[in-house]
């Protein structure tokens, strides 16, 4: 994906074309694209927004609003793994979530699972 044009272009194109210029002499002008400067003047006289909107995906995932419910079952069962959670999402959330996903939801928080390997040598 590209970067937006900056801000200082953004309000110089704007200001030029509130000075009178048309917004495809304005493009001309600033090296831009015309459809950019018809967005931008548009986006400017209809809501007023002089500044560009943030790029990217919005936050938040599918399992935001099931977080308590997984992080009681990591807490309950520690061993659980990303497949079980999945089930269980399913069968008492009714969400569909892939084991990536499940994953992705406890690396946002900054949530790892570390094998104990003293833990799996007392075992043997």
């Amino acid at each position: 994906m590209t970067r937006a044009y900056s801000s200082d272009l953004r309000e110089r194109v704007l200001d030029a074309i509130d000075g009178g210029l048309s917004t495809h002499k304005a493009a001309k002008l600033f090296d831009i694209g015309v459809a950019s400067a018809v967005r931008w003047h548009r986006a400017w006289r209809d809501h007023g927004e002089r500044e560009a909107r943030k790029q990217g995906p919005k936050g938040g995932g599918k399992l935001d609003a099931a977080e308590a419910f997984i992080l009681g079952l990591v807490a309950d069962q520690p061993d659980i793994t990303r497949v079980e959670i999945g089930e269980r999402l399913v069968a008492e959330r009714s969400i569909s979530a892939a084991a990536s996903t499940i994953w992705l939801f406890f690396e946002r928080r900054g949530i790892t699972f570390k094998k104990n390997r003293a833990r799996r040598r007392a075992g043997t």
